[in-house]
């Protein structure tokens, strides 16, 4: 099991670094966007929340596109057919992912970060650094198995055009990109149930030195049960 689980991680890695063009814009996209919209912000606390909402966006893009779209475009290869032929542990190969997934998003956070710190000089103490990374560890978890989800149900060319329409919503929803009081009321009130606005809650909740909301961790936690029994759901489908 744990030599399975090494040879997924060095598979997966693989894959993913010998394709630049997939994933460089991947981990670029969230840091310049921050650099456009999210740097403008204005300064204090604000500053440090923009920068905690394009922390949480990285996480997702990873998930949705890092993997969603990699695994719709792997199924239609040989190699993913010769790979289905052999005894593999689903649990192996998702925590392969998964691990993938910490791994990409760490660099793709870690530039958003650089970015804050160079453009608004944002000061924060370490308990809120490592609560913020608490925040993106644990939201990496729902991300990618819902990119999993979404990557085994669509087809390659399908992939791309179904990840913006979930990812993007689910950004603008979660209040990622405009504060939630600044929101419509109707769709303020769908944002409450949507994991983006969970993340988002408790990666401001990090750098604020707020106590997170239980409500909202509930809420994460809830997301990431629904997306384990998904993923399970369309994985086991795909293989009957």
């Amino acid at each position: 099991m744990i030599s399975q689980f090494w040879a997924e991680c060095l598979l997966t890695l693989r894959v993913l670094f010998r394709q630049p063009g997939f994933w460089v814009p991947t981990i670029l996209f969230p840091a310049m966007l921050y650099t456009f919209f999210g740097a403008q912000s204005g300064g204090t606390q604000w500053a440090a929340n923009a920068m905690a909402s394009f922390c949480v966006y990285a996480v997702v893009g990873v998930g949705f596109f890092q993997f969603g779209v990699s695994i719709a475009q792997d199924r239609e290869s040989p190699f993913e057919a010769w790979q289905r032929s052999l005894p593999r542990s689903l649990t192996a190969q998702w925590s392969a992912r998964i691990v993938a997934a910490v791994m990409i998003t760490a660099l793709a956070v870690a530039l958003v970060v650089a970015m804050a710190l160079v453009l608004n000089a944002i000061r924060l103490d370490a308990t809120a650094w490592a609560r913020l990374a608490l925040v993106c560890l644990v939201s990496v978890v729902p991300a990618t198995l819902l990119g999993i989800a979404l990557g085994t149900v669509a087809s390659a060319r399908a992939a791309v055009p179904l990840a913006n329409l979930v990812y993007l919503p689910l950004a603008y929803l979660g209040g990622l990109w405009v504060p939630p009081m600044v929101m419509p009321s109707a769709i303020a009130a769908v944002s409450e149930w949507t994991p983006t606005r969970a993340m988002g809650e408790l990666s401001w909740a990090a750098v604020s030195g707020d106590p997170f909301e239980w409500s909202f961790v509930v809420l994460l936690l809830a997301w990431t049960l629904a997306a384990v029994l998904l993923a399970s759901f369309v994985q086991l489908r795909r293989r009957l």
